[in-house]
């Protein structure tokens, strides 16, 4: 699917670097088939060390006559980088956005061209192979266009496919939620060391504990709440401390977490 394309990551950092990586680990397309650009030139020079990829200091020339752009800038700098490279874009290439809130239409817009967008909300877990990305196609994408997308960012993690109208959530929820979830593991670590394990440990058992919890989700296919009652025994340890976490509004907290984050992606895309 991708062996014959030419891939411009534009804003190669840690997203971007992470989606290399894992194309060239899955091996999806090969390294001199890949441009990457960023302003950084001791960045570059390690992208180039490491993975063997091209290298462009300019936007512009990593952009022309690709046949897929990965858009991997802050959504900050998304109307200067797009009016930047639109130049050399054509309605022929495939634009991937990961620019958080920003929608499909104002890439399409910003560009110029009536060319096929995909917008991604990836996490940052990506660059251990274990993210969480939502897909969505633009009004010019196909299905052909979509399962592209979908093939890059499963080589960094799972994917889920959802409405453009829902990406915003997407992002308060997983695109955010490594950040709600290195809070929780620092505060489990506090706790432990409170009770006198030392730090380093009580960190590795409160990061273990987590990934573990997870991985009992995904692959046990049971309802979170069903898990949490099958370690719940009467008068235990566990109900003790569901007790504290409930009086202490712990679903609330997250729940609004994720309701901020949305509203703010919202905020970026103009929503």
């Amino acid at each position: 699917m991708l062996k014959n394309k030419t891939i411009a990551v534009i804003g190669a950092g840690h997203m971007g670097s992470a989606l290399i990586g894992g194309m060239l680990k899955a091996k999806l397309v090969d390294a001199k088939r890949i441009r990457a650009s960023r302003r950084s030139p001791q960045a570059l020079a390690e992208l180039k060390k490491r993975w063997g990829v091209q290298v462009c200091a300019s936007n512009l020339a990593a952009a022309r006559g690709a046949d897929i752009l990965l858009l991997c800038v802050k959504p900050q700098t998304a109307p200067a980088v797009l009016q930047e490279i639109a130049p050399a874009v054509t309605d022929k290439q495939l634009a991937i956005s990961v620019m958080a809130g920003i929608t499909t239409d104002t890439v399409a817009s910003l560009l110029g061209k009536p060319l096929a967008v995909v917008r991604a909300m990836p996490n940052t877990p990506a660059q251990v192979d274990e993210g969480a990305t939502a897909l969505s196609k633009g009004a010019h994408a196909s299905d052909a266009d979509l399962r592209v997308a979908e093939a890059i960012f499963k080589a960094v993690g799972k994917v889920e496919l959802l409405p453009e109208s829902l990406l915003n959530a997407a992002t308060g929820l997983s695109g955010s939620g490594p950040v709600y979830i290195y809070m929780v593991i620092e505060a489990l670590t506090d706790g432990g060391v409170k009770m006198g394990i030392p730090r380093d440990i009580a960190r590795r058992l409160a990061a273990q504990t987590v990934f573990g919890a997870a991985k009992m989700v995904l692959e046990t296919g049971k309802h979170p709440a069903i898990l949490k009652d099958e370690v719940t025994t009467p008068g235990g340890t566990a109900i003790a401390a569901i007790h504290e976490l409930e009086s202490k509004g712990l679903r609330t907290v997250l729940i609004d977490a994720v309701v901020t984050a949305t509203r703010r992606a919202q905020e970026l895309s103009g929503g």
